[in-house]
């Protein structure tokens, strides 16, 4: 079981984020999938809710590469560290486009379950991020 759940979060980043393959999320994110950590105000709930923010992410950045370096699984919970690299060339996040690099990092812990993720912590250094896009 370990090593499926592995092999669904290498896919789930190279297909949602590096390939941009929008109809994975529906194959890999549960109905009723939470996601936790990636916007201010409130949880993710599920595909329809995830898809205007991976739209919105891969809009101002359409480069966006996200590396796994570590993947650690034990039971029904996966941990992926992560790199992200890419360059603020749209406007999809509120703010004009800066066309600067950027380069951080983060964690998410996933909960699997029946093949897809049912629950997910994201810890990305998203403050790095807008310090390197100038909104900080």
């Amino acid at each position: 079981m370990s090593e499926e759940n592995k092999a669904l979060m290498l896919r789930w980043f190279d297909e949602v984020w590096n390939q941009n393959r929008v109809e994975t999320i529906d194959e890999l994110f549960a109905a009723d999938g939470v996601g936790h950590g990636l916007t201010d105000d409130k949880p993710i709930n599920g595909p329809a809710d995830f898809k205007p923010f991976q739209a919105a992410f891969r809009g101002a950045f359409p480069d966006i590469e996200v590396v796994v370096k570590d993947l650690i699984a034990e039971g029904d919970k996966v941990v992926a560290r992560c790199a992200v690299r890419g360059r603020h060339t749209g406007d999809h996040l509120g703010m004009a486009a800066s066309n600067a690099g950027v380069d951080f990092g983060g964690v998410v812990i996933a909960r699997i379950e029946n093949g897809k993720i049912a629950e997910a912590w994201n810890y990305f250094d998203f403050l790095k991020m807008n310090r390197q896009i100038g909104v900080i």
